[in-house]
């Protein structure tokens, strides 16, 4: 095989600056409310959970943020990821696409989520920061959070969605090795856990139900923060160390995308790969198709609304401009738990009103079947996540296929699926039902 398949830049190319997409849309996004006075929240309103150098991120207008240097050393643990070029599934599904795929399974944690924890460690650090409380659906972003606590010498406790702390036991040993405490959500440690326990003993948990009671256990324990994963506008400003590696990347493979994927749930690692080629839409005029990839049961950019909504069943979180399904959705007990969630990012659910990205969905049985065809064609097994975006590179890939023209896929394979085995076996086995 002659073809160049793997396009891998050197740690000094590692980004100094995240990118801010906000600065540069067309329309301002509206501010998050408070959820008492429904008035525009103020940085004070946002310290009872954050510090103050994490806030001053949330809300700024700037377009560069220069990347800490301690953080940057981090990252040189395994960034720059590999960007690689699909040959053996070109060559499976016979079409003359050119497909590639941005690795972010190269983390220690196994997925994108540490290019968000390692610096939400970093800041709570220095703000004087003792101890995190987060949630986490599938783990991912758990386990980076525990490990990023562990290098910065801060406790983490994290209240991991109910029905994927027993399908994914090892990601919540994963924590626990790199020394997190891990309960199951919802559960007996804060008032609101219990409460729902009461109300759904047999309730599988859901990203919103743990962010109230990762909420509450900041709110009440001395000298501890919150730490989001997504949504949030500073997580997807972290993230975009992705996409501006993956556009030095495609130039290194002498080609440019005419369509960038990422699945999406909260949005964090869509707006990795996407909000820099989205930089490139808006002052280049470059035609990328941009598309965001969701659960059918959990879809909120597709089936939601586009209005103000919290961010957690509680009704603890400032109200915020995005699609929803409602707060209070529990979504079915897929296998993508970390794309079981009510709400969309602003910043993702900005573009998509603005038209700058389009939005499509998927049942899990037509995901998991390009999972497994991606494996066996590419020798990685995907997140149950990363493998929606798998499903809709696969399909444009058919499409120019049908089509019988060019097209060059540009996808971000956000983890791999090492630790997901259960339900690769669920799907093997005949029993995974949509």
């Amino acid at each position: 095989m002659s073809q160049t398949t793997h396009f891998v830049l050197p740690q000094s190319e590692i980004p100094t600056h995240w990118y801010n997409v906000l600065a540069d849309v067309p329309e301002p996004l509206p501010p998050p409310l408070h959820p008492g006075t429904r008035q525009p929240v103020s940085l004070a309103d946002m310290l009872a959970i954050f510090p103050q150098n994490i806030v001053e991120q949330e809300m700024t207008a700037e377009q560069r943020i220069e990347i800490p240097q301690p953080v940057r050393d981090i990252y040189a643990l395994w960034r720059p990821t590999p960007l690689l070029r699909a040959v053996r599934l070109e060559k499976a599904l016979q079409t003359p696409a050119h497909i590639y795929y941005k690795f972010e399974g190269a983390s220690p944690a196994g997925s994108h989520k540490p290019n968000s924890a390692v610096p939400q460690a970093y800041y709570n650090k220095l703000a004087g920061t003792k101890r995190l409380a987060t949630e986490t659906g599938a783990g991912q972003w758990g386990s980076s959070l525990a490990m990023a606590c562990q290098m910065f010498g801060l406790e983490c406790v994290v209240y991991m969605v109910k029905v994927s702390f027993h399908q994914k036991p090892y990601r919540k040993m994963l924590m626990q090795t790199w020394g997190a405490t891990v309960h199951a959500s919802p559960s007996e440690q804060t008032e609101y856990g219990r409460k729902m326990r009461q109300q759904s003993p047999d309730s599988p948990g859901s990203l919103g139900i743990a962010i109230s009671e990762a909420i509450e256990d900041t709110v009440k324990t001395p000298h501890t923060k919150y730490a989001l994963g997504s949504v949030l506008n500073h997580v997807c400003l972290h993230q975009t160390v992705i996409g501006q590696e993956s556009l030095k990347q495609m130039d290194l493979a002498g080609e440019y995308p005419d369509v960038v994927i990422g699945c999406v749930g909260g949005g964090s690692n869509f707006a990795g790969i996407a909000f820099p080629f989205v930089e490139r839409k808006i002052k280049q005029k470059k035609s990328t198709r941009i598309v965001a990839v969701e659960p059918s049961v959990c879809a909120s950019l597709t089936k939601g609304e586009h209005r103000y909504d919290f961010g957690d069943t509680a009704e603890m979180t400032p109200l915020m401009m995005m699609h929803t399904l409602g707060h209070q959705f529990v979504p079915p007990a897929i296998h993508a738990g970390g794309l079981r969630y009510h709400g969309m990012a602003p910043a993702v659910s900005h573009l998509y009103k603005l038209g700058l990205i389009e939005a499509k969905s998927y049942a899990q049985s037509q995901v998991f079947e390009a999972a497994v065809q991606f494996a066996r064609a590419e020798g990685i097994v995907p997140a149950p996540e990363s493998s929606h975006a798998v499903r809709a590179a696969i399909d444009e890939a058919i499409a120019a296929r049908q089509d019988k023209q060019k097209r060059t896929i540009l996808f971000n394979l956000s983890g791999h699926g090492l630790m997901d085995m259960t339900a690769y076996d669920s799907y093997l086995s005949g029993k995974l039902i949509d």
